[in-house]
């Protein structure tokens, strides 16, 4: 633009009041739509005079960065200093905003398209996983399952503010949290997102060729309805690839760390939801399961799920402090020792010797050592390709879906039948 060249679509100026995180923020608090709290620092000290202020868990949020780069949840002060380090050589340029983490809250994607500011399409979708991890890495259901219609409401609503002031002329993205019906605003990513073709495909209405069309000046009636009324769902499942990244770590986190991703359609969530997971790898039935559920909140989280398991007829073996706990609480699985403490009955022996046929291993903070316990389970697992979950919510939808389904409720069908309410 500064060149003199004529830019289509939303202008310059507006995609860098939305990719600025200090500039976006203001923005927000301008409209009066709600946001975790936030503040622009120059210094490590600010940082972590505004974590302890806000109580941690904290993010760290570069201007500028693609796929979650360089982005961080930093728990403790330790871990501040070295995201914000990491943060300032990759955006020295543009100003360092660190956020409060907002634990244990939905996330929801809104994906638009807008014309001169007024949204004309739009779609709303929803994370499997809670807020935290990456979009490009998350579990995504369209319609959404399990979120509040005044959620979906307010969503809307804020989504229309927002390209009305950032006067947007095309595709666009609005990631959004929610905890107790409380919907704020995450980030605006003012272009087509990697939710565009999922959504596309689910709902058969095509968005980058409606916002080509609104780019390229041709005239685009609003489409009314939220596709709430479809009498099917898609669930996308992200595809990884840690078994060429040697020594990695398999987790999900604010990083964007998928190589691909896989969309299946069913006529319910569970049907849609153990497609896609078997699209990308996981295999079906499962006879044995790891349990290692990390914190209490989330081994309190999965006990209902254990049960379940232990109905099913599911072998489960658990590493000493899930095992405990489960015990406690009326559920009864093999212990197995830690990598680290060696001897027999080890749980890298049992994996080795194909003895587990699922790990469901929840890492205990938001950033782990490389050499825990945890960190070599996870890691055995996927050099030996067995499927593993680190995912609470995730690993209880699994658990819930093949609770209700088998492998014959599980039925081929082509797009254009979904399409058409055909059988086949």
């Amino acid at each position: 633009e500064e060149a003199g060249l004529r830019i289509l679509g939303t202008p310059p100026r507006s995609i860098d009041q939305a990719e600025d995180r200090h500039k976006f923020s203001k923005l927000l608090d301008g409209l009066g739509i709600k946001q975790p709290a936030w503040k622009e620092v120059a210094s490590a000290h600010e940082a972590v005079t505004f974590a302890e202020a806000v109580d941690y868990p904290v993010l760290i949020r570069p201007s500028y960065v693609l796929s979650g780069s360089t982005m961080g949840v930093a728990s403790n002060e330790a871990e501040l200093a070295r995201f914000f380090e990491r943060a300032v050589k990759v955006s020295s340029r543009y100003p360092i905003v660190i956020t409060k983490f907002i634990e244990y809250a939905k996330e929801l994607e809104f994906d638009a398209v807008a014309c001169h500011g007024q949204v004309v399409l739009s779609a709303i979708s929803e994370h499997v996983e809670n807020a935290g991890v990456h979009s490009g890495d998350a579990t995504l259901v369209f319609p959404p399952q399990r979120t509040y219609l005044e959620t979906i409401r307010r969503i809307r609503k804020i989504g229309a503010a927002i390209a009305e002031a950032l006067r947007i002329h095309g595709p666009f993205n609005i990631q959004f949290i929610a905890k107790d019906n409380e919907v704020q605003v995450i980030e605006c990513n003012v272009r087509a997102s990697r939710s565009f073709p999922f959504v596309s495909k689910v709902s058969t209405v095509n968005f980058i060729e409606t916002a080509t069309r609104v780019i390229m000046g041709e005239p685009v009636p609003p489409v009314n309805g939220a596709f709430a009324d479809l009498e099917y769902v898609g669930v996308k499942a992200p595809q990884f690839s840690f078994t060429r990244l040697e020594g990695a770590d398999p987790t999900l986190g604010v990083e964007m760390a998928s190589t691909g991703e896989v969309g299946c359609l069913g006529d319910d969530f569970e049907e849609a939801f153990l497609k896609a997971l078997l699209s990308v790898g996981y295999r079906w039935p499962v006879k044995t399961i790891l349990l290692s559920t990390g914190p209490v909140k989330d081994k309190a989280a999965f006990l209902s799920s254990a049960r379940m398991l232990e109905h099913l007829g599911v072998m489960l073996f658990a590493t000493k402090g899930t095992a405990e706990f489960l015990s406690a609480n009326g559920v009864t699985p093999t212990v197995l020792r830690w990598p680290l403490d060696g001897g027999s009955s080890n749980v890298i022996e049992y994996l080795s010797e194909g003895k587990i046929d699922l790990v469901i291993n929840i890492p205990k903070n938001y950033q782990e050592q490389e050499l825990s316990n945890d960190y070599l389970i996870r890691r055995k697992a996927v050099d030996l390709a067995i499927p593993l979950f680190t995912n609470i919510q995730l690993a209880q939808r699994f658990v819930e879906a093949i609770a209700r389904k088998s492998l014959d409720d599980l039925v081929c069908k082509s797009w254009s039948a979904y399409r058409q309410g055909g059988e086949c």
